[in-house]
Formats: C-alpha cells, sequence, structure tokens
C-alpha cells in the first residue's frame, strides 16, 4: 500500500523515477518541495520516512499539484471564461511575525499583473481593501477586504437575488462600486478595536489590526505560556458584543460581524457583477492557503466546475481539489497560466472586455 502511494505521490507531484533511480522535476515546475529531491530520492529506495512526511505524502496524492495538473486542468478549460480569485497573505505574499511587513515580491507582483491582462482577477482577502491594494499596487485586479465585507467592483448592474446585495455605492470618481454589507456594523467595531487594544497591550507580541469590518489580534509573537491569557481577554471584550462572533486563522484571532457573508459569498457577488454568475462555461480558479478560504472553496465545489487551489506545506482538512506548495509555486502557476493564455488561438485580453484597466 505504502508502494502504491509513493508512485502516485511521484505522479501527483511531477516526479519519475529515472534508470539511475534518481527522481527528475517536470521542466519548468519551480518545485520547491520540503522534503527535496535527493531526500525523496532516499525515500522511495525504502528508507526510514518520518510520519509528517508520510502524512503529507497521502494528501498530496488526494490534492495534486496544480503546476503538475496544468495541461489537465487548462485541456478541460478550453473554450471557457476563467476568472481568477487570489488570497493575499500565505498566497502571494509569505507569512511574516509582523504583518504590517508582509509585502510581495516584485515578481509576484509582475505575475499577477500580467495574468489580469487575460483573466477577469480579484484579490480576497481578510485584510482591510485599503491595505491589500496598497500591497499590490495593482490597478488591473479588484479588491475585497475584511473577508469579502468591503468589495470594490466593476460598475455593473449588480443582480439583487430578492435583496441579496442591498448595499452598493459609487466610488469617489464614480467608475467603480464599493459593496459593504457590514456598514452599520463599523461604530461597533471601533469600539471592539479600542476595547483590545486596552486589554492586550501588557502581553507580549500581541498586536491588534484594524481590517476595517474585522478587527484580527495576531499571537505569531507571543509566547505560547500567554495564549490562554490572550484568548480569555479576547472573548471578554466579544461578550458584550452579541452581534459578533470569533473566528481563529493561522496565529490570529478575528472578530467579526454575525453577518451571512464570508469569501464564499464575495466570490459569487463577483461572478455575479462581472456578468458570469450563470454562465455554464465560466471557469472560477480560486487560490488560497487559509481555513476562511475554504468558504470559496465550497461555492466552487457546489457550482460543480472550476478550480479550488490550497497553498499548503503541510497535509489539512480541505474542500480544495488541487494544491500548490507555497507562494513560490503560485508564482509558478500564474505565470503559466498567462504564458498559457498567450499562447492561445485567440489574443484578446479577457480583462478588456470585462472593463478593467490596464
Amino acid at each position: 500500500m505504502f508502494t502504491r502511494n509513493i508512485a502516485k505521490f511521484n505522479q501527483a507531484m511531477g516526479f519519475q523515477r529515472s534508470s539511475t533511480n534518481k527522481p527528475k522535476t517536470q521542466p519548468g515546475s519551480g518545485r520547491s518541495i520540503r522534503m527535496g529531491a535527493s531526500n525523496l530520492c532516499h525515500h522511495i529506495a525504502g528508507g526510514p520516512i518520518s510520519i509528517e512526511d508520510a502524512s503529507y505524502i497521502s494528501w498530496v496524492v488526494e490534492h495534486p499539484s496544480a503546476l503538475r495538473s496544468f495541461d489537465q486542468m487548462m485541456k478541460a478549460a478550453k473554450g471557457k471564461k476563467i476568472a481568477l480569485f487570489l488570497d493575499y497573505d500565505g498566497t502571494l505574499a509569505p507569512i511574516v511575525d509582523n504583518p504590517d511587513l508582509a509585502f510581495m515580491s516584485d515578481e509576484m507582483r509582475a505575475a499577477v499583473r500580467e495574468v489580469a491582462k487575460y483573466f477577469p482577477t480579484a484579490i480576497i482577502s481578510g485584510r482591510s481593501r485599503d491595505k491589500v491594494k496598497e500591497f499590490v499596487q495593482l490597478s488591473n485586479v479588484y479588491y475585497a477586504g475584511s473577508h469579502g465585507m468591503d468589495i470594490m467592483a466593476p460598475p455593473r448592474p449588480v443582480k439583487t437575488c430578492d435583496g441579496k446585495y442591498p448595499t452598493v455605492a459609487l466610488d469617489k470618481k464614480g467608475n467603480e462600486v464599493l459593496f459593504q454589507p457590514a456598514k452599520k456594523f463599523l461604530p461597533a467595531i471601533q469600539k471592539i478595536q479600542t476595547a483590545l487594544k486596552e486589554k492586550v497591550v501588557e502581553i507580549q507580541g500581541a498586536m491588534v489590526e484594524d481590517n476595517s469590518f474585522c478587527v484580527s489580534v495576531h499571537f505569531r509573537q507571543v509566547r505560547e505560556k500567554d495564549y490562554g491569557i490572550l484568548e480569555k481577554q479576547v472573548k471578554s471584550v466579544l461578550e458584550h458584543y452579541p452581534e459578533f462572533h470569533l473566528s481563529w486563522g493561522k496565529k490570529v484571532m478575528e472578530i467579526r460581524p454575525s453577518i451571512e457573508w464570508d469569501k464564499g459569498h464575495a466570490l459569487e457577488y463577483l461572478l455575479d457583477t462581472l456578468g458570469l454568475s450563470n454562465s455554464t462555461d465560466v471557469l472560477p480558479l480560486y487560490i488560497g492557503d487559509d481555513r476562511t478560504d475554504e468558504d470559496a472553496f465550497k461555492v466552487i465545489q457546489r457550482r460543480g466546475q472550476g478550480y479550488p487551489i490550497i497553498v499548503s506545506s503541510s497535509p489539512k482538512d480541505t474542500k480544495a481539489s488541487f494544491s500548490l506548495h507555497d507562494p513560490s509555486e503560485v508564482l509558478t502557476f500564474l505565470s503559466r497560466l498567462a504564458r498559457w493564455r498567450k499562447s492561445s488561438s485567440s489574443s484578446r485580453s479577457l480583462a478588456q472586455i470585462w472593463g478593467v484597466g490596464d
């Protein structure tokens, strides 16, 4: 059984065994897996393997590399419209100790700019919309902040779906639609943020971040022995605000309004405003690394078409169909996607069709 899993792993990851028994990567795959080629060869040869590595091998069998599967994915996408959705932290930029320093590389920015020339592209982040836009610095993508509770969308008629999207307004320039379903909670959010800062100020390493329609408490630099104290302090604030709830991310607690809205709803809203929601020839492609991205993965799964891709270097429960190991692989995937579109028969930019600026 384990031997079969190794063989499946090699296929999923793009490794083959040569006559010299050395694995080789698919050309241009950009693979930088945790084990490394020489280590993997040792595992294939029957040497010792850790439980952690064995778990990852089995997980990748179930969630194949999107790089290895690229040709298969694009073959199915031929003649269809791809709409691209991207998380930010852990996807376009590495997770760092100080969230204010989570900068994306120039290479990643260039790749996103290039792929957005050919496909409608949106970044859906837990960060505030203004903050993620400041990080990305691109004008040819759409931005959805606060887990989709703050969306700057194209100026197209919105399908209300019986009042599903009631809160929209033009921006200051009058050329985009601003959608903020949790706007009425802003006064309470500001009070929560102030109270949290007072509560956690004495906990070394704790950081409160204003993400507009949610408040994040980062504890990546907090001593492990203080985790319980920090959680208790955060919950002591939350108990005074019954219309809010606590959720968890990677070394972060987030307080959000308890409304029926998440990254999955944001994906559906953007598809609606792009005029793509009822089309049978649309393939949403969503790349993300966090549990909040699972809501978007579920939407794609429910649609029955599209590609949910998880970014992870360790096994985790996910609704994603494919995987990428880390942001460097996301970069390779996006660059390859743009090249594939360039080489296709039609050179017309889908982004131009849907009205995104250059």
